[in-house]
C-alpha cells in the first residue's frame, strides 16, 4: 500500500501566512503538468499499490480540470491503483464552480478539501484570501449538489486580536454545513512569509497562549458534541471519514511526491524536489536528477515513529516500537514518558500509549521529551 502526492504550486495570489512552495506563473502550467507526468514515468518506484492520491498546493483548483485528468491518466497507466482509491483535490472556494465539481466527479475524484480558513470577511481580507464567506458557503452547497459526500474544510484560529466569541462563530458556522471532515490550525508565523514580517515590524501581535488554548478547547468540545472523532491533533472527522492519505503519513506508509517542492518517502529514505518551477521543469525534461536525498538513521526513524504516533488518537504502538527499535529504545521511551504518565498527560491502554486531553495542550513539550537525544 502506498500513496501519491501531487504538488500543484500555482496560485492566483499569495496568502500572507503560507510557507509552502507556490508561484503565480500559471502560464507555465501546461509544461509543468507534462513534467509531472514525465517524473512519474521516470520514477524508480517499487510501491505501485496506490490507495490514495492527493492533489495539494498551491492551489490545485487553479489548474484546468483536464490537466488534473492528464495526471490521473498517467498515474493509472504507471501504477496499480486500488478500486477504492481515495482521490482528494484541494481548492479555493472562489475557483469551485458547479461545472468544476461535475468535471472532477467525471474523473473519479471522490474527496474535496476546501481552504475556507474563516467565515469572517475581514479575517479573509487580512490573510489576502481571494474568496468571501458567501463564496465558501456556496462552494460547499454546490459540491454536495454535484454528489460529493466526502468534503473537508480548513479553518484557522489565533488571529491577532481574535476573541473566543469570534472563533465560536466560525466553528458554529462550519458545523451548519454538515461536512464530513474539518482541519483546524493555529495561525503560524512561518519565517520568510509576509505575516512573519508584519510581526517582526510590530504591525501585529500574536494572540496569547491562553486565548489560543481556549479556542482549541472550544473546538474540541464543539466537534465532539457534533459527532466528530478527534483523530489527529489538528484533524476531526465523522466516523468513517478520516483522511486516508494524511493518515498514511502518520502511519509511516511510503508515498511518492510529484512536482516542484514535493517530498517522497520509501520507509527509510526521503527525497525532495527543488522549490523552483524552472529548476524542476528543466531537470525533469533533461533527465537530470535534481532531488535531494536523506537516509534516516535509526534514531531519526524512532523520533518520527513516536512523534507521528502521538499526534493521533491511536497513539504509539509500544509492542511495535520495541520490535522496530529494540529494548534499549523502548526503555528510553518509557523512562522519559513516566513523568507525563504520572501527571496524566499520557495514558497506556493495552499496548498503546497516547496523549490525554490535557496532554494535547502541551503536545510539543511531551513529544520533545520523548525524542532520542541520547542516541540510544
Amino acid at each position: 500500500m502506498s500513496g501519491i502526492y501531487v504538488h500543484i504550486p500555482f496560485c492566483k495570489s499569495r496568502c500572507i501566512y503560507c510557507g509552502f512552495y507556490s508561484t503565480t506563473q500559471l502560464a507555465r502550467s501546461g509544461e509543468y503538468v507534462d513534467a509531472v507526468c514525465r517524473e512519474l514515468a521516470q520514477a524508480d518506484w517499487k510501491y505501485k499499490d496506490v490507495s490514495t492520491i492527493y492533489f495539494g498546493g498551491g492551489t490545485p483548483s487553479q489548474l484546468p480540470v483536464a490537466s488534473i485528468g492528464k495526471i490521473l491518466d498517467a498515474i493509472y497507466k504507471r501504477c496499480d491503483v486500488a478500486e477504492d482509491v481515495e482521490i482528494t483535490v484541494e481548492g479555493n472556494p472562489d475557483d469551485m464552480t458547479p461545472e468544476f465539481f461535475a468535471e472532477l466527479r467525471g474523473l473519479g475524484v471522490n474527496r474535496l478539501s476546501m481552504g475556507v480558513q474563516s467565515f469572517d470577511d475581514s479575517r479573509l481580507a487580512f490573510l489576502r484570501r481571494r474568496h468571501s464567506s458567501a463564496q465558501a458557503l456556496r462552494a460547499v452547497a454546490d459540491a454536495k449538489a454535484a454528489g460529493f459526500g466526502n468534503i473537508s474544510i480548513d479553518l484557522m484560529f489565533g488571529f491577532p486580536n481574535q476573541t473566543l466569541d469570534e472563533w465560536k462563530r466560525d466553528v458554529d458556522k462550519a458545523l451548519t454545513l454538515d461536512v464530513q471532515h474539518l482541519s483546524a490550525y493555529s495561525l503560524m508565523y512561518e519565517e520568510g512569509t509576509a505575516l512573519c514580517k508584519m510581526l517582526e515590524d510590530g504591525k501585529i501581535s500574536e494572540v496569547t497562549d491562553e486565548a489560543s488554548l481556549s479556542m482549541y478547547e472550544y473546538l474540541m468540545d464543539a466537534l465532539w458534541s457534533a459527532g466528530f472523532e478527534h483523530y489527529e491533533i489538528s484533524n476531526f472527522a465523522k466516523p468513517g471519514y478520516r483522511s486516508r492519505h494524511n493518515s498514511s503519513y502518520w502511519q509511516g506508509i511510503p508515498y511518492l511526491g510529484l512536482g516542484a517542492g514535493a517530498h517522497s518517502y520509501d520507509g527509510g529514505r526521503r527525497w525532495y524536489n527543488p522549490d523552483s518551477l524552472a529548476e524542476y521543469i528543466e531537470g525533469v525534461g533533461n533527465d537530470v536528477d535534481v532531488r535531494e536525498y536523506e537516509t534516516l538513521t535509526d534514531s531519526e526513524r524512532y523520533d518520527e515513529y513516536v512523534m507521528t504516533g502521538l499526534r493521533t488518537c491511536d497513539g504509539v504502538d509500544l509492542d511495535a516500537l520495541r520490535t522496530l527499535f529494540g529494548d534499549a529504545s523502548y526503555e528510553y521511551c518509557m523512562r522519559n514518558a513516566k513523568p507525563h504518565l504520572d501527571a496524566g498527560r499520557m495514558i497506556v491502554e493495552g499496548s498503546r500509549m497516547r496523549l490525554t486531553r490535557s496532554g494535547l495542550f502541551v503536545s510539543n513539550d511531551v513529544m520533545s521529551d520523548l525524542m532520542n537525544t541520547e542516541g540510544v
